[in-house]
């Protein structure tokens, strides 16, 4: 932490130098209007010349001052009208008229994800899309996750709530939870080192809102050379930053559900040089299900600032995330019907579309801490994170052609994951024989005492509930570029440390299955308040435990790409990720008639408690090192097509998925080739933009290997997985336009299998879980009225069918949910819209813990499906 503080201190005094440099030349003046195909005014263009920039008002005017004499480039740009640079003569004062043509699609945006070298995505040789904060809006995404779900090539499962999410790119699986082989980055940097850390993925640290510009995702490619750990992709979230003058207001509530949010967002150049944006979100409300409390509460403030100067600029960024959203886990759900052609539905008092397992009868949880302390622990806290983040980007032309590109960001990441998980679900007489009793009761609730029905379905609860103790990560990205003609060289070096110190500390329940405040079931003395455990006996009392690791990686890189001509362009790149892991971890042991609740009193779940074993730590030891290239090429057919091939290999390593196992000895030290996994990649896609559509398609070629854990439900609770996988498809992107009507949409196939299972090599051959055929999206639009100010549309995202394990017994159906929206611009600048979710009560399950069922006969598994139809209602006020 020296090294990073020292580090820190030096960049804050040298860009408090720099800020104070400023050279003008005040020899002339450009002015005019900037207009559309229709020569109607666009307000909000940005003008600029080098570092001088300005914006058009709502005339379309603009005024550049200070400009020197002669022959210079202006710049044109606004979002939604392909960019504009014209050589211009200034002499004195100048007048100059742009008119913009508008785009067909976002092709002509400068890709700057994953890239060796700035680009269109025309000119690119990756797969890249772009989401804008225009279609974030009209797909109203309840969660962060949704927004993924309109990227080609990425399936997002998106049913844990605001995170939590289960991300998979291109076949590559979802084995265990998480996103482990993709970054979430926001503006350049990674949100956590690792996509996959159980019970704090990276995307529970993020929220969208709307100081969002866009969000770009890279599939393969580069992101294996020019990022550590994310060979799969990197989803970037890029923030406005203030170089148009303008924000807005904005208020959503919950027609349908309880949901109240208030957006903001404001920024402006303060100077030809110098500029700002500032914005964030408050929220309240139960969420899209009925979970009988506030569930989600919380908010996020985000702030940057950035100074041009005549060779280069200096942002500094700041971010505050507190926030609490309910994690949604499996539910009770019936089918019937057979494992190749099931029947799913909804039980009679348990709507898998609106219910969840929440209750306000379940809140408090008592448990034994980390070192031995009583702890309390609330859970309607759900997934709560409480997040400071800041960071800088510098970029110079230190001349002769050299420029200096550098990167750091400090995530200050804690708080809180805590869910109710249905270990078993069966009938109340079942459990009341398990337990050696004659019927449960209820423990609380307004029948509290009275017995409850034999018949009737309940279920035992494991408390997943998790201390983020310390989840800190540095990031420093430090590049040297030289342009050697048309060789561009980059030299990189990457450093970064992450913290991951968590403590599990579960509990076992009796609850009834009920949609509408459930209460908890009490099993005689076996039980006390619904709680039978301090622990859970029924895996085996696994999963108590403490773990404070700490993970040091260095990667220097080095990467080139080459013009060969005016069609054709070529680059390569080479890292070498060295890491060292280090700490220690501790497991659960038993301690016997231990007075949890300090009455005086050993009841029933106090005679075995499950304590963090500290007594016998054991160490985290070792090192490791894997090496990650990638070359392609773009070739333009023309200077509206191209062609672009590229072959890729990266790594990605382990963390605290490698724990607890076989897979550290005891000295602390890995099991010689499981501290990494690797990914190679090779694609072939086509790129082609009109007037009225574009285009891309993308043939992907994968092979995976993985070392990883999962809640496998047996008598352990986990269930080791080492194996490698292959996979192949297609990916297909395009819109379409003709006068008040578009389309947008993306359709991907993916062939996927498990090629070699170490552990139970019957699997070999079958399809990963949940791995669909096809997945898709299409999100048609009609804008109306005399000034084409409305706007109308609605997507709809789909899915083939998957299989709900490996052993591809039980089939997860295909489905499509439907969401469609409605804007109307009230007066200018004030605006109203209407979003559905999920307009016709769709059914999509998403994730299921059992293999399979009992045929042609009624079963209850827990699963995981969409959310049900929810609508909103925004009001928005644009300046």
């Amino acid at each position: 932490m020296k090294k990073i503080t020292s580090f820190l201190k030096k960049s804050v005094f040298l860009i408090a130098i720099l800020l104070f440099n400023q050279s003008f030349a005040q020899n002339g003046s450009l002015s005019g209007k900037v207009t559309d195909a229709k020569g109607l005014p666009i307000n909000g263009a940005s003008v600029s010349n080098g570092s001088k920039t300005t914006t058009t008002n709502e005339e379309g005017s603009y005024l550049l001052s200070n400009l020197q004499s002669g022959t210079t480039t202006i710049k044109v740009t606004m979002s939604g009208y392909s960019d504009m640079r014209k050589e211009i003569e200034i002499s004195g004062s100048t007048t100059y008229n742009f008119q913009l043509v508008e785009q067909s699609s976002n092709i002509d945006e400068i890709v700057v994800t994953g890239v060796v070298r700035s680009a269109t995505k025309l000119q690119s040789s990756v797969s890249v899309s772009s989401i804008s904060g225009a279609q974030i809006d009209q797909a109203a995404p309840r969660a962060t996750a949704e927004i993924f779900r309109s990227i080609p090539g990425i399936k997002s499962e998106s049913t844990g709530g605001e995170g939590n999410a289960n991300i998979t790119v291109r076949g590559i699986p979802v084995a265990s939870g998480g996103a482990k082989f993709l970054q979430i980055h926001e503006d350049g940097m990674p949100v956590m080192q690792f996509g996959d850390v159980a019970f704090g993925n990276a995307d529970i640290f993020v929220r969208a809102d709307q100081t969002i510009q866009r969000v770009e995702s890279i599939r393969g490619g580069s992101s294996s050379t020019l990022t550590s750990n994310s060979p799969a992709g990197i989803i970037n979230f890029i923030s406005k930053d203030g170089k148009k003058e303008g924000g807005s207001f904005m208020q959503s509530v919950g027609l349908d559900y309880g949901n109240n949010r208030t957006d903001f967002e404001y920024g402006s150049p303060i100077s030809s040089s110098l500029r700002f944006h500032v914005g964030g979100f408050y929220r309240q409300g139960e969420g899209p299900r009925n979970a009988g409390y506030t569930a989600n509460l919380g908010g996020q403030f985000k702030a940057n600032m950035t100074k041009d100067f005549e060779k280069g600029y200096v942002k500094l960024y700041f971010k505050y995330l507190n926030d609490k959203s309910i994690g949604y886990l499996p539910m009770p759900v019936n089918v019937s019907g057979t494992n190749a052609n099931p029947n799913w539905s909804s039980l009679s008092n348990f709507n898998i579309l609106h219910d969840t397992p929440h209750s306000a009868y379940f809140q408090d949880n008592l448990t034994i801490g980390a070192d031995g302390e009583r702890r309390r622990s609330n859970l309607t806290d759900g997934m709560r994170p409480i997040a400071t983040s800041f960071g800088g980007d510098i970029s110079f032309d230190l001349g002769n052609e050299w420029k200096i590109d550098s990167k750091f960001r400090q995530n200050y990441n804690k708080g809180r994951f805590v869910s109710a998980f249905p270990a078993e679900v069966t009938t109340a007489g079942a459990l009341a024989t398990a337990f050696g009793v004659a019927n449960l009761t209820y423990a609380n609730g307004p029948q509290a005492g009275q017995n409850y029905n034999s018949n009737a379905l309940a279920m035992r609860i494991h408390t997943f509930d998790t201390e983020i103790n310390n989840f800190n990560n540095f990031t420093n990205d430090m590049k040297l570029t030289k342009k050697l003609g048309n060789f561009d060289l980059t030299l990189g070096y990457y450093k970064a440390f992450q913290n991951i110190s968590m403590s599990w500390l579960w509990n076992s329940y009796l609850m009834e299955v009920k949609g509408d405040n459930a209460a908890l079931l009490n099993a005689g003395t076996n039980s006390v308040n619904g709680l039978y455990a301090y622990g859970v006996p029924a895996w085996g009392n696994c999963c108590t435990r403490n773990y404070d690791a700490n993970y040091d990686i260095t990667a220097p890189y080095v990467a080139g790409a080459l013009k060969a001509n005016e069609k054709l362009t070529v680059d390569a790149s080479i890292r070498f990720d060295s890491g060292k892991a280090r700490g220690s971890y501790a497991g659960a042991t038993q301690s016997l008639n231990l007075d949890v609740d300090n009455n005086g009193t050993i009841q029933g779940p106090e005679q075995s408690v499950s304590v963090v074993d500290n007594a016998n730590r054991k160490p985290i030891n070792y090192d490791y090192n894997y090496v990650s290239y990638s070359f392609g090429a773009n070739y333009l057919l023309t200077d509206s097509q191209s062609l672009f091939g590229r072959y890729s290999r990266g790594g990605r390593a382990n963390a605290d998925r490698l724990l607890f196992g076989a897979n550290i000895l005891n000295d602390g030290s890995a099991v010689p080739g499981l501290s990494a996994d690797m990914v190679n990649q090779a694609e072939f896609g086509y790129k082609r933009k009109g007037t009225n559509a574009s285009i891309f398609a993308t043939a992907f070629l994968a092979n995976v290997s993985e070392q990883n854990w999962d809640f496998g439900g047996s008598g352990g609770g986990i269930r080791q997985i080492q194996r490698k996988y292959n996979s192949y498809g297609l990916e297909l992107e395009g819109n379409y336009r003709v006068k008040n009507f578009s389309v947008n949409g993306s359709v991907t196939y993916t062939k996927a299998e498990i090629a070699d299972d170490v552990i139970t090599p019957i699997l070999n051959g079958n399809k990963p879980r949940r791995q669909a055929d096809f997945i898709y999206n299409v999100v048609p639009t009609y804008k109306f009225g005399a000034n084409k100010q409305h706007n109308f549309g609605f997507s709809v995202i789909g899915t083939t069918k998957s299989y709900a394990q490996d052993d591809n017994k039980l089939v997860m159906p295909g489905y499509a949910y439907v969401n469609p929206f409605l804007s109307f611009e009230l007066t200018k600048g004030l605006s109203a819209t209407v979003n559905v979710n999920n307009v016709f009560d769709t059914i999509g399950i998403t994730e299921v813990e059992e293999g399979s069922i009992t045929e042609n006969t009624n079963n209850i598994v827990r699963a995981r499906s969409i959310t049900g139809r929810t609508s909103s209602l925004t009001i928005s006020y644009r300046f």
